[in-house]
């Protein structure tokens, strides 16, 4: 026997009453419910799939631009690199008495204890720190300051030890943000050569280069590649130049495991991040050696030079700063080639 929901209408109409009776049966009301609940499902299932596609979009959308960035930082560098140095390099101390420069990176470390000469871009094959098995690179490039005009005017003096210069007093170096602070490089430049040091105080127009310089650039006692190298004779320096240059390094820190860092660092200075959540770089150099022209290269190494890198070719990877559901952290790399302008021409006039 059927059950039936009625519902009882009472009209008046014409010469009486009559009652009228209409209704669902439990079976249509069951269908209609169950056709209900799949339309609601399949809704709400597709407002999850929504949702998820949405926020993968903002993982993938903020992993990118997190790269972006810090991209953007590192190609604008090396398109400055080489600029206002010397073509081979500038001349480091070397020789008897001299100890390896320090080198800016993730670790304590020092350039190659056999180099005579400081190029402008450094390579730095695996050492930075490993990530999933294998090391990351890191990178160092030289390029002059120009910001103040330093070199526009001649030193007025150089102490015979090379421990102090005066600088002419229409040389604004004790502006804020532009003028000379400690830790500075300066390049100094006369028909000798060149050679470099780090600023250790600044007085008025007095700029001293003292013993205890992060750098070791100031061992003016080691045999060649110091500032002494450039005196006419003892204690006498011909016109001189100066010129504040950039030692910029880039590479990866993990301060705390898992928490790595894209870190650009300007000369010994503090680590600056530039990009957070950063899983790998690779670095590779094309070179120009008149015969071969080898590209993709990890390191310059002997026959080869780093002075005669042309173009830099960067492989960036970061991930998400959170993971995707079930999926785990979403991971992206970004690549890119540079050419080293400063590097590929030269004045032929010059």
């Amino acid at each position: 026997m059927g059950v039936c929901i009625m519902t009882q209408i009472d009209r008046h109409g014409g010469g009486g009453a009559r009652n009228q009776q209409a209704g669902f049966s439990l079976t249509e009301l069951m269908v209609a419910t169950s056709l209900t609940l799949v339309v609601l499902a399949t809704s709400l299932g597709a407002l999850g799939d929504g949702i998820a596609t949405a926020d993968l979009g903002t993982l993938v959308a903020e992993t990118q631009q997190n790269g972006r960035a810090g991209l953007a930082l590192m190609k604008r560098d090396l398109m400055l690199t080489g600029q206002g140095i010397p073509a081979g390099g500038i001349p480091i101390p070397s020789g008897a008495q001299a100890s390896p420069i320090n080198r800016p990176g993730p670790n304590a470390m020092t350039f190659p204890s056999n180099w005579v000469v400081l190029p402008s871009i450094s390579p730095g094959a695996d050492l930075g720190p490993a990530i999933w098995g294998r090391a990351t690179d890191m990178v160092t490039m030289l390029y002059a300051d120009s910001t103040l005009a330093l070199a526009d005017t001649p030193v007025d003096m150089i102490t015979p030890d090379g421990g102090t210069m005066v600088v002419a007093v229409t040389t604004p170096i004790g502006l804020a943000g532009t003028g000379l602070r400690v830790g500075d490089f300066i390049m100094f430049t006369n028909a000798l050569g060149f050679a470099v040091q780090e600023v250790t105080s600044v007085s008025a127009q007095s700029v001293t280069f003292g013993g205890t310089d992060s750098m070791r650039f100031n061992q003016r006692n080691a045999g060649q590649g110091t500032i002494m190298q450039l005196q006419s004779s003892p204690g006498e320096f011909p016109p001189t130049t100066a010129t504040r240059i950039w030692m910029i390094s880039y590479y990866i820190d993990e301060p705390v495991p898992g928490n790595r860092r894209l870190i650009r660092r300007v000369n010994n200075g503090a680590e600056n991040p530039i990009a957070l959540d950063v899983d790998d770089l690779q670095l590779t150099y094309d070179l120009v050696d008149g015969l071969n022209n080898p590209a993709g290269l990890d390191q310059a190494v002997t026959p080869h030079s780093p002075a005669q890198i042309r173009k830099v070719n960067i492989a960036l990877t970061t991930r998400s700063s959170g993971e995707y559901r079930s999926r785990g952290y979403q991971r992206r790399t970004l690549s890119t080639s540079v050419s080293l302008r400063s590097l590929s021409f030269t004045d032929r006039y010059q």
